[in-house]
């Protein structure tokens, strides 16, 4: 191999580097995202905790339950299956934390994020679970709910936005409606993401002091905090009249939110038999190159300032 050579192999070794170590800068910035949290809670608490869970171990880990979710959207694909996840929980419990490392390194086609605003007025005049179905999945789909129709035995109960009728009509509907869901061949699957007081009041506080996050904290989340109490009841009264042998709820520990993430991807991937899905190889064509085309300058004014 000539020194030319070797500069090219060099140089396209370099490039295919930076390209892998680009696909995975996503998490790098979440996590720095979560130093930065981490450096606020320092400076607010005066002392910085524990680590609980070594970095390197849990990138290793979380990068190979990503793998598995990889060969999960192909099995669910490749046999038209209709998944649906629901994440729920208090505020600020690490369920959207959860669902960016489930979402990363997915096919958005295959598998959606549903996060539903508060209803219009035509929507509360409708069936309750009606505008929920029409996001529910076809065949080779996977949907994860950010908060579900169990807003009714939540937020909605507890902030006074139904009635008591409306809340039993709730709880004597929902199992019918999910063993009608699973019925169909709709595999479901239910969390519930469980922190402390003392950790919703820090991460709370943590949001307030930063302005990336005071977005996430709205006037209802702050109402919230006044209701705690209220809120463990509502929880308890739901997981009593809804966990049932077709779709039960499943609890995470989520206190510990590096551990929580983890916790909740093995045990989703444990939830749906899968195996790997054969693919052909795919192999690159060879560019077709035409001498009579030109290609057309662009003007210098149509470019993005090179400002980095």
């Amino acid at each position: 191999m000539t020194e030319h050579s070797l500069d090219d192999a060099r140089a396209i070794h370099d490039r295919i580097r930076a390209e892998m170590l680009d696909s995975f800068d996503e998490e790098l910035e979440l996590e720095i995202d979560d130093d930065r949290l981490d450096a606020l809670t320092n400076e607010m608490s005066g002392h910085s905790p524990a680590e609980t869970i070594e970095r390197r171990h849990y990138f290793k880990e979380l990068f190979r339950l990503q793998r598995e979710l990889v060969k999960l959207q192909s099995w669910v694909q490749h046999n038209k299956l209709k998944v649906v996840v629901i994440f729920e929980g208090r505020d600020s419990a690490g369920k959207g934390g959860v669902i960016k490392r489930i979402t990363q390194r997915l096919n958005p086609r295959v598998c959606r994020v549903a996060a539903l605003p508060a209803p219009n007025e035509r929507e509360r005049t409708q069936w309750y679970f009606q505008r929920y179905v029409s996001h529910l999945p076809a065949g080779g789909e996977i949907v994860l709910f950010d908060r579900s129709w169990y807003n009714r035995a939540g937020v909605e109960r507890v902030m006074g936005f139904c009635t008591d009728n409306d809340v039993e009509e709730f709880f004597r509907s929902v199992p019918e409606f999910e063993r009608m869901l699973v019925r169909s061949g709709i595999i479901l699957v239910k969390y519930w993401f469980s922190i402390t007081d003392e950790a919703q009041h820090l991460r709370f506080s943590m949001r307030i002091a930063d302005p990336l996050k005071q977005w996430k904290l709205s006037p209802m989340d702050v109402e919230a905090r006044t209701r705690w109490e209220q809120y463990t009841k509502a929880k308890e009264a739901m997981l009593e009249h809804t966990h049932i042998p077709e779709a039960p709820w499943h609890v995470v520990q989520a206190v510990d939110k590096k551990k929580a993430r983890l916790n909740c991807i093995a045990h989703l991937l444990e939830q749906i038999p899968y195996q790997e899905v054969e693919h052909p190889p795919v192999v690159l064509p060879a560019r077709v190159r035409n001498p009579d085309y030109h290609r057309t300058p662009v003007p210098a004014e149509m470019y993005v300032p090179e400002k980095y």
